[in-house]
């Protein structure tokens, strides 16, 4: 058994949503309620538990309600289970987590800031205990089992600066900080149009992307040659992270992306069998 976690003092920050473009100040505060909640005071503080049974995937995860929704969870939700963070309220002004620099860098040294103390509950752990694929057309993610919670992403994208980019890594706190945290989001300039058609996109800027025309990158310079697929292994670390306990395993995504991680998710939700106690 491993103890439950929360954070040892509340921790504020604040930015803007990538996708609704407003301003949002986010503060996490220490809990003892067992579970990760969100609380959004510009609707009378109503409280949106963390359930994967109402998460929803458009260009991010989304925590969704009829009370209301909760946008671009992934980064921040990465951090908090890499460091075991599973009892929490993130209170917020707005319906979006802020997107910061495009990466998980801010809510990892947010996480450093507030400390992290054990709580008297325990959780319980958990390994993959037989493989499974999933597919959608092109796209798929093998699971198999592993002594360790091990990502491997393979991305192909007919852009001259990505090309094909594959990323393997075992992960841990120090892992992840190093190598998967600092990766930021990107997108290509051409479908922004049609992205803020859709109300989507209103926040993101060479700021908080990395942003490519046709034939280069616009922003800056690469945090490193294969942020991309780095990046991608951080939306895999947060959208996994809705599993709620730590896992063991080896997860093998090829072209994925959010809605195809969410279904690994539900599958294991659903299929309990292919999980066993990591005792």
């Amino acid at each position: 058994m491993a103890a439950k976690k929360t954070i040892k003092n509340k921790v504020a920050f604040s930015g803007v949503g990538i996708h609704s473009g407003k301003p949002v100040r986010v503060e996490l505060i220490p809990s003892h309620s067992g579970e990760i909640i969100f609380k959004r005071s510009d609707l009378g503080n109503v409280e949106f538990p963390l359930d994967p049974k109402n998460i929803k995937a458009e260009n991010s995860t989304m925590l969704v309600t009829e009370k209301g929704r909760i946008r671009t969870l992934e980064h921040l939700l990465a951090a908090l289970w890499i460091y075991g963070i599973d009892s929490l309220t993130i209170a917020m002004n707005q319906d979006e987590i802020p997107a910061m620099d495009g990466s998980a860098l801010p809510f990892v040294q947010a996480v450093h800031r507030a400390g992290v103390e054990d709580l008297p509950a325990e959780k319980k752990p958990v390994k993959i205990e037989q493989p499974f694929i999933l597919k959608e057309e092109d796209s798929s993610i093998s699971v198999v089992p592993d002594a360790e919670l091990k990502m491997t992403y393979h991305i192909d994208y007919e852009h001259p600066v990505i090309k094909k980019q594959g990323f393997s890594i075992v992960l841990n706190p120090v892992s992840f900080e190093e190598e998967i945290a600092p990766a930021r989001t990107f997108g290509f300039l051409e479908d922004v149009p049609e992205l803020q058609k859709r109300g989507l996109a209103l926040g993101g800027s060479l700021e908080n992307a990395v942003v490519l025309d046709k034939t280069r990158v616009i922003s800056g310079p690469l945090r490193s040659p294969d942020e991309f697929v780095r990046h991608k292994i951080l939306d895999l670390v947060g959208d996994l992270s809705l599993l709620g306990n730590p896992v063991k395993g080896h997860f093998i995504a090829k072209k994925a992306g959010h809605q195809l991680h969410l279904r690994v998710v539900r599958f294991l939700l659903e299929n309990p069998e292919y999980l066993s106690p990591d005792t």
